[in-house]
């Protein structure tokens, strides 16, 4: 029963490792841009969710309701002002400038909080469990994690394959000159998937803060959990990415019941072998 635990509880983990995803692979799957910044937004989101509780007192989950707007407005204005002037043919350009992005971010938190690690505080659901069968335990947090991130999953896809805005997503990316041609604002597109993928990174954000401590240095982990989740489901497959997060928590989760050291070096092992077997991912976009 400790092994089913054990990848029950992974599984329940890839939950949160898709949350830190979904925004990589809808902004790949649009811009097909690689935001070396994702991290450290996800950090700067724990930070937005921890000054909302200060202020208001509000429960870090209902936080929620201020730090999603502000993510999003944060990644509106990112993309439209410092992003689409690099945008083209020339893939260099917008990697060095979500790398300037990232080294802004980790340095100006570091002013503003110190390097003193925080985590929000959410009472007693960190430590609720049930118990759906004899000898398995599940937490009520993870369990609320997991299920974001279906859900979050379920509405990036709905508005990607059912909406107008969508519409407009799938045209840019296929082919942005003949988008533009067609009256669709292709900055303002852009800008526009730029806030979806904040406002998702403001969900991670609070989780994040709610399930361990935070730093401004933390950003780089989650950025290669991300990654590692987006490239080991399939490069711009939304659903593939949930996949993805949970094999890579439930990598991790075996590799810590053979030995605590190896839970996070079982997870990059994982990684590799699907490179090296599949170097599209598990479940790669259909062209």
């Amino acid at each position: 029963m400790d092994w089913i635990n054990a990848i029950v509880q992974g599984v329940l983990l890839g939950g949160l490792y898709a949350l830190f995803a979904a925004g990589l692979s809808l902004i790949f799957g649009v811009m097909r841009l690689v935001n070396i910044a994702h991290g450290d937004l996800i950090v700067l989101a724990a930070y937005v969710a921890l000054v909302v509780v200060e202020a208001t007192g509000l429960h870090p989950l209902l936080s929620a309701i201020l730090v999603v707007p502000v993510m999003a407005a944060i990644g509106y204005g990112m993309q439209r002002f410092l992003l689409n002037p690099t945008i083209g043919k020339d893939l260099l350009s917008p990697l060095l400038v979500t790398f300037g992005i990232s080294v802004i971010l980790q340095n100006g938190l570091l002013i503003g909080f110190t390097a003193d690690s925080r985590r929000l505080s959410a009472g007693a659901l960190e430590t609720a469990s049930f118990e759906p069968v004899t000898g398995l335990t599940l937490g009520v947090l993870p369990l609320a994690m997991f299920i974001m991130s279906v859900l979050v999953i379920f509405l990036l896809d709905h508005v990607f394959f059912h909406t107008r805005l969508g519409r407009a997503f799938r045209a840019t990316s296929d082919d942005g000159e003949i988008a533009q041609l067609m009256m669709i604002d292709r900055r303002h597109i852009f800008a526009m998937a730029m806030a979806l993928s904040l406002g998702v990174v403001a969900i991670a954000g609070i989780f994040l803060a709610i399930r361990t401590n935070f730093d401004p240095s933390s950003g780089p982990t989650r950025l290669i959990f991300g990654f590692e989740a987006v490239i080991i489901g399939g490069l711009g497959n939304l659903w593939g990415t949930l996949a993805g997060g949970i094999v890579l928590g439930v990598a991790q989760a075996i590799g810590a019941q053979i030995s605590p050291g190896w839970q996070i070096l079982a997870g990059h092992i994982v990684f590799f072998l699907v490179l090296a077997v599949s170097p599209r991912g598990l479940f790669p976009k259909m062209d």
